[in-house]
């Protein structure tokens, strides 16, 4: 008995040894990779990145405020697109039909579009929307992150408003309120914070996204809120900027970099900051 005891002593601690080992090693690359991007985004930091437009090959000096603004209007538009639809749908599926065929469908759908490689999207959008127009826009690609940022929403709010007690509906209902009512001043607001959490989570899935943005709304380098025309954006003028050998713009691309990074970070770290306050409440 003592040596099966021993014996089961080493082996928990070896197993312990080896997931430290582990977390260890993927820790050094995620290091490795925040201290280079640090370091050279840093150093690329200046008032111009954000006074300034994005400058032609060759020249010194310029800016990302015509990316940083397109980033941001299509990171809003798309948000503002998927964001209410994945609510509501979401709202379905947790409030009216919870037991239903439909609601198993949407959910086999919604997680195949969670998992689905944004650049298939991007090629989707490419498809339906900028073919028919006959050119990239700021609106196709408001749509393909819209499309992104749809799953997520949909997910977070089915997720959250199942954890909401049945109690609450059930005296509600008690009531005599309508179950339309009980939804909007019940049931949402005890899931708010849960709501906002994967509305951040959204904004930081789509924020980032160069692949879908090649095929859909392109890149430029003017100044232009034109949804019906090209846009210039962060992820593709980083993606621009760091394959090329002009050492001006490989300035500008770590700094783009850094500025999502430390965008997505935020994000996170809000989101994950209000789920921890829903816990312990």
């Amino acid at each position: 008995m003592s040596s099966l005891y021993v014996h089961r002593r080493r082996t928990s601690k070896v197993a312990m040894a080896l997931c430290l080992a582990a977390t260890l090693f993927g820790l050094m690359w995620l290091v490795m990779i925040l201290f280079t991007l640090f370091w050279n985004g840093f150093a690329g930091i200046s008032a111009e990145v954000f006074s300034q437009m994005t400058p032609p090959p060759g020249s010194q000096g310029g800016g990302l405020l015509n990316a940083i603004a397109g980033s941001l209007v299509l990171t809003i538009l798309g948000i503002g697109i998927g964001g209410p639809i994945g609510l509501l749908a979401g709202t379905f599926m947790a409030e009216y039909g919870r037991w239903s065929r439909l609601t198993s469908v949407i959910r086999f759908i919604n997680d195949i579009l969670l998992s689905a490689p944004s650049i298939i999207i991007g090629l989707f959008v490419y498809g339906a929307v900028v073919v028919p127009m006959g050119s990239f826009s700021g609106l196709a690609g408001a749509i393909a992150l819209a499309v992104i940022a749809l799953p997520v929403v949909v997910r977070t709010t089915e997720d959250m408003l199942l954890l909401v007690p049945t109690q609450l509906r059930e005296a509600a209902a008690a009531l005599g309120m309508p179950q339309s009512y009980v939804v909007r001043r019940i049931t949402w607001r005890a899931a708010r914070t849960g709501l906002v959490t994967g509305f951040l989570l959204a904004v930081a899935r789509v924020s980032g996204e160069t692949a879908p943005l090649l095929f859909t709304a392109l890149s430029s380098q003017f100044w232009s809120i034109d949804l019906l025309h090209a846009m210039a954006n962060l992820p593709v003028t980083i993606n621009n900027f760091i394959n090329n050998p002009d050492p001006n713009w490989k300035r500008l691309a770590w700094a783009g970099a850094l500025l999502i990074t430390l965008a997505v970070l935020s994000l996170n770290i809000i989101a994950r900051s209000l789920s921890a306050g829903r816990e312990h409440k």
